[in-house]
């Protein structure tokens, strides 16, 4: 099992910036790719955003110049950079890792860090 654990969530102003990061841990074979995803309240989860250990990484439409993806892969590590955050931005962030070993893949998510955008 991998554990996830998020990091950073909390309440911003309007047009204000955060920061969030999420840490891998337990028994961690290949981190293919990490992640995020979010949740807002009396929506479905969406993908936010992903990058691969390789660096490539792609976002949705809704935060693409805003919202920046990193990996450090030394320390199984993703982070999302938020800036120009908007109210609607409101949501519950899971972080997303992708585990594989040989054949084997296995997908996980964190129990998710609250993001509050105030208008």
């Amino acid at each position: 099992q991998v554990q996830l654990v998020e990091s950073g969530g909390g309440l911003v102003q309007a047009g204000g910036s955060l920061r969030i990061s999420c840490v891998a841990s337990g028994d961690i074979h290949n981190i293919e790719r990490m992640g995020w995803y979010r949740q807002a309240p009396g929506l479905q989860r969406e993908l936010v955003a992903l990058i691969t250990s390789a660096g490539a990484s792609n976002y949705a439409d809704s935060v693409k110049g805003r919202f920046t993806i990193s990996i450090d892969n030394a320390k199984n590590t993703v982070y999302l950079q938020m800036n120009n955050l908007r109210a609607v931005d409101t949501a519950v962030y899971y972080c997303y890792v992708r585990d594989t070993n040989g054949a084997r893949v296995s997908d996980y998510l964190g129990r998710g860090t609250q993001v509050t955008v105030s208008s």
